[in-house]
């Protein structure tokens, strides 16, 4: 009889329990993304005036936001101002060293020179968006360094950050840190 009476209560409570331990973890997940969340700082590009360039520029900021977690770079909506704007010009590659802030601007020149002497300009739009988020030129550099630009050669197509950008860039953003840092507002010309 006592069987009878305890096995239903026993199984209910483990019922229970596991419910309970479920929604815990359910829970802390969704705590930990929404602190990710609070961490990552958001910028808004503009490559409207970024001419043949838009799909390079696209694979460039989906290159940045693959490889960071405290920054994600997302297209403007209508009506917001962008605090990156990508123009395409007949000069060379340049950009104004970040890092960019929200509700700061910096501008990026996707300059033709460099394309016409056979640079590429995914690579071209990764190195210059990593001006804007605060990386410096590292010249004279190996092509597996983003930032070296054009000193690594017009056969270098590799558009990834390696692991000190991207140390670096996580540095700059997330976690607090983003406005204790204003952008340095320098215009970087990429040319060697």
């Amino acid at each position: 009889m006592l069987r009878r009476i305890l096995t239903p209560l026993l199984i209910a409570l483990s019922t229970l329990s596991l419910t309970l331990v479920g929604t815990t973890a359910t829970a802390a997940a969704e705590s930990a993304e929404r602190s990710q969340a609070l961490r990552q700082t958001t910028l808004y590009y503009d490559s409207g005036q970024a001419a043949e360039y838009i799909d390079d520029v696209s694979a460039a900021v989906d290159v940045w936001n693959a490889s960071v977690d405290n920054v994600r770079l997302e297209p403007a909506p209508a009506g917001q101002r962008a605090e990156i704007r990508i123009i395409a010009d007949d000069g060379w590659p340049r950009a104004h060293l970040g890092p960019v802030r929200p509700g700061g601007q910096v501008t990026v020149w996707m300059g033709r020179q460099g394309t016409a002497e056979g640079h590429d300009p995914v690579r071209i739009a990764a190195h210059e968006l990593g001006h804007s988020l605060g990386l410096p030129d590292t010249k004279p550099g190996p092509c597996s360094s983003l930032m070296s630009g054009s000193t690594g050669g017009v056969d270098c197509t590799n558009a990834e950050p390696n692991a000190a950008e991207r140390a670096r860039v996580e540095a700059y953003y997330g976690s607090g840190a983003a406005g204790q840092r204003a952008a340095d507002g320098r215009v970087v010309v990429d040319r060697v």
